[in-house]
């Protein structure tokens, strides 16, 4: 027999004899890996890629080819033909048309075109997809599939999915399709192969969709003699059309934009392993750390009888490869499975849904991560183990190792020069989405704290003389044990620092946010505006609103259009000291009179109204002007920019948030433009805005309404998810500790209640462990975290290049703590975990056999 192979029986054995040690293990482990292989195989299931997607999308068909918004400028398009890119302006050409687009095609052609529709189900307006096509065609075959009814042979007759039939619609409904302002029959149900959830409506053409044009889904299937090329696609592309083929999809070519793994995804990934198997080991770790103590006398007798250290070794590491490998596979199976095993519940519940799939390559992965994660875990018992001597651990006596805490070398510099690499890619990589190098840094400075955790736990232990009794205990028996307290504590520091640090870098965020925002009226009001209507279209919407909010105050305002009736912007430049990056208000800002004005200030002003009268802008910001004058910047659909300095007066609004100003319209005409009234105004804030703007779309395509809500934090349920990982984490990594902790004091808890202490003593020494080790796990982690939140603030809470940035200074920022959440950290999770170490603890006296 091998010595591998003997190791391994030992391991085996061991394992099945310390059961409860074995299971903890496996969970930290397993645990891991059930959870991803779960999330990569539902992955897997419920997303369709653009092969399982063809038959749906083409049917037998060989390419379906559509018009772009660029209309016949050079585009270039992705393998799927859904995202595409020019360079150039649309140039005015007439629609396509079947005839010019069979002209390019060697093949035939039936029209194929994409929409939206709303119509009125059993809970009000709703909407739904819209498809124009002839599913007796034969190249449409599969494209949906008929359950109930027949195909439409008319140009008013559809069929309709059954999330549609939900809504109240029967076979034989006549239903008011109202975008399109049409009544159409339904005459069967059909099934879309891949997204269960979706209401959808098809019909032939002219049957839904009213508003067809170049890049709004009109479109085409091709059945072609040869199959549909990428040098095809190009030629096409170079037509402005956008081309989804078959042959490319399922074969694509080398040249063609694949989509892959850009460098930051890599490294996201690369830390995210990282981030896991550290977190892993650093769980496990303990529990090997205990299992060695309680086999140092079977290891002393086998080195006795001439076993090498290097036989040792394998021995432990043998433990990671048995227990790795066996919760990596039980992780796996049941991961695979649950995901599987849930497929058909999230049939109804979520949109797209393919065939039953496992990436058994990123499963495999994911399992020998877990067995990895094993061995590195047993890796410093392993060595430990090779160094202790076989006549002080036979003799009865512990055989410390050398204490290596109190050379915390290593740790100090991989601190600092995580702290370095963290400030040169702060003031180098200052904008938003150049987090990743500064989330790097920031490994580095935890990897470094996770070596220093040893001569933290050294120097904190001396403090245990100022506490009572058991805390006392707690604390010297964590400290005389610090390869088991250093190693959960600092699988405490490691996931509180990256909760904290992205907190704190969304808390900044959001406030930066905050301040930048400036609102174009009070808080609590909303504007419906319809620009692009006519005057009956617009009287409708008017009229409508009226009927729907009969008891609210309108106020109307006036649109900026050019002299050719199309819409137009207007702007207010701000004066900008070189270190902003926007230098313009950047809303719409209102047109009105005093009305408006005074709706805008809350209150009336005859100072500020005399002035708006007098054809000067009243603006409520001091950065907008000087010396009596504003710029007013004016630009079209034409892409043409004016400016032009005008008379202004400032004002305060009731609002104090608010910028920009309201315009009198005599100003406009004097730089070209026209007005016509297009907005309304009103203090209300809808209940259901999602019914109110199903509401006006009815009424008008081009309706739109803008609510100024009190703002909440945005980030307030991704602090809770924050939190509860991290709690998971935490409260994982304490309690396993502690459990060992308390089976490794299990004598001198005997000892302590053999002679006369009561049941709490025994609880309050299992808590003070459990306190000990969050605490302080916790306590260095929101320093760090802190630290890292403050870098992450700077890209996290800018938009645009930061100006001012050198390598001394990374410019100006916001930082925001959320103190709240750092108390749940450093005094809600420690205070939790003790609390539960209490409930749970052991009190029952267990009577020791004596050893003969």
């Amino acid at each position: 027999m091998s010595a591998f192979t003997a190791a391994l029986r030992i391991s085996r054995r061991d394992a099945l004899r310390f059961k409860g040690r074995t299971a903890l293990i496996m969970v930290m482990i397993g645990l891991p890996v059930l959870l991803i292989t779960g999330v990569l195989t539902g992955y897997a299931t419920l997303h369709v890629d653009m092969r399982e997607g063809l038959t749906a999308e083409l049917g037998s068909a060989d390419a379906r080819i559509a018009t772009s918004s660029a209309g016949q400028s050079r585009i270039e398009q992705d393998v799927s033909g859904k995202s595409w890119s020019s360079d150039g302006e649309p140039p005015k050409s007439p629609p396509w048309t079947t005839a010019r687009v069979a002209a390019l095609v060697d093949g035939r052609l039936i029209p194929y075109d994409k929409g939206t529709v709303v119509f009125v189900g059993k809970d009000g307006y709703q909407w739904g997809d819209a498809s124009e096509v002839d599913l007796r065609d034969p190249m449409t075959r599969g494209m949906r599939r008929l359950t109930e009814g027949r195909l439409p042979a008319a140009s008013g007759e559809v069929v309709v999915t059954p999330a549609v039939v939900e809504q109240g619609v029967k076979v034989g409904d006549t239903v008011n399709v109202i975008r399109a302002n049409k009544r159409v029959r339904v005459v069967g149900v059909i099934e879309f192969p891949n997204w269960p959830g979706v209401r959808e409506f098809v019909g032939l053409q002219g049957a839904l969709l009213a508003d067809k044009n170049n890049g709004n889904g009109t479109g085409w299937l091709a059945d072609t003699a040869t199959p549909f090329g990428w040098s095809r696609v190009e030629a096409l592309n170079a037509q402005g059309l956008l081309v989804q083929s078959r042959a490319v999809i399922e074969d694509p070519p080398a040249d063609a934009p694949q989509g892959a793994l850009d460098r930051d995804q890599l490294i996201a990934i690369a830390l995210a392993v990282v981030f896991i198997v550290m977190e892993t080991v650093l769980l496990a770790g303990p529990a090997f750390a205990v299992g060695l103590r309680r086999r140092r006398r079977e290891l002393a007798v086998i080195a006795a009888q001439g076993g090498s250290g290097a036989h040792l070794r394998a021995i432990v590491l043998a433990d990671g490869l048995v227990l790795g490998g066996a919760a990596a596979l039980a992780g796996t199976v049941i991961g695979v499975g649950g995901a599987l095993a849930t497929v058909p519940l999230a049939e109804g519940l979520l949109g797209s849904l393919g065939p039953r799939e496992v990436p058994w390559a990123s499963v495999a992965g994911v399992a020998a991560l877990g067995v990895v994660s094993g061995l590195i875990a047993a890796l410093v018992p392993a060595f430990q183990a090779a160094r202790q001597s076989p006549a002080q651990v036979l003799a009865g006596r512990e055989g410390e190792l050398r204490d290596r805490a109190g050379r915390p070398v290593l740790g100090l510099l991989l601190v600092v020069a995580g702290l370095v690499l963290l400030w040169l890619a702060l003031v180098r990589l200052s904008t938003r989405g150049q987090e990743l190098p500064l989330v790097a840094a920031l490994g580095l400075v935890v990897l470094g704290l996770v070596a220093l955790m040893p001569w933290l736990v050294r120097r904190t232990s001396r403090f245990a003389a100022r506490l009572p009794l058991p805390l006392r205990l707690s604390v010297r028996d964590a400290s005389r044990h610090r390869s088991r307290t250093a190693s959960a504590m600092a699988a405490v520091m490691a996931a509180t620092t990256a909760a904290v640090a992205f907190g704190t870098g969304l808390a900044s965020s959001d406030a930066a946010y905050d301040a930048a925002y400036h609102p174009y009226a009070p808080t609590g009001s909303i504007k419906i505006e319809a620009v692009k209507l006519d005057d009956s279209g617009w009287a409708r919407v008017r009229a409508a609103v009226e009927r729907e909010l009969p008891k609210i105050q309108l106020l109307p305002a006036l649109s900026p259009v050019d002299s050719q009736g199309r819409r137009a912007w207007i702007d207010l430049d701000r004066r900008c000291d070189g270190r902003c990056g926007e230098s313009s208000y950047g809303g719409e800002l209102p047109v009105g009179d005093a009305r408006l004005l005074a709706f805008i200030q809350g209150r009336r002003d005859p100072q500020a109204a005399a002035a708006l009268a007098a054809g000067k802008i009243v603006v409520f910001d001091p950065a907008l002007i000087k010396d009596g004058l504003a710029t007013l910047k004016s630009y079209g659909e034409d892409g043409k920019i004016g400016r032009k300095q005008v008379p202004a007066v400032l004002a305060s609004a009731a609002d104090p948030r608010v910028s920009g100003g309201v315009v009198p319209p005599e100003v406009l005409r004097t730089i070209g433009a026209q007005v016509k009234e297009r907005r309304l105004y009103a203090m209300y804030q809808p209940t259901d805005q999602a019914r109110l703007r199903q509401y006006l779309s009815v009424v008008g395509n081009e309706a739109d309404l803008y609510v100024e809500s009190p703002r909440e934090g945005s980030f307030t349920q991704v602090f809770w998810i924050l939190l509860g990982a991290a709690m998971v984490l935490v409260l994982g990594g304490t309690f396993a500790a502690t459990g060992l902790a308390a089976a490794d004091m299990r004598h001198d808890l005997n000892t302590m209640s053999a002679v006369g202490a009561p049941p709490r003593v025994r609880r309050l020494v299992v808590a003070g462990q459990a306190g000990y080790i969050a605490g302080l796990g916790a306590l260095v982690g929101v320093v760090a975290g802190v630290v890292g939140g403050i870098a992450l603030s700077w890209p996290m809470s800018r938009h645009n290049g930061v100006q001012g940035a050198s390598w001394f200074t990374p410019g100006p920022t916001t930082i925001s703590i959320p103190w709240l959440f750092l108390l749940a950290f450093v005094v809600g999770l420690p205070l939790l975990a003790a609390l539960v170490a209490w409930a749970f603890a052991g009190t029952r006296l267990e009577l020791a056999r004596r050893l003969t």
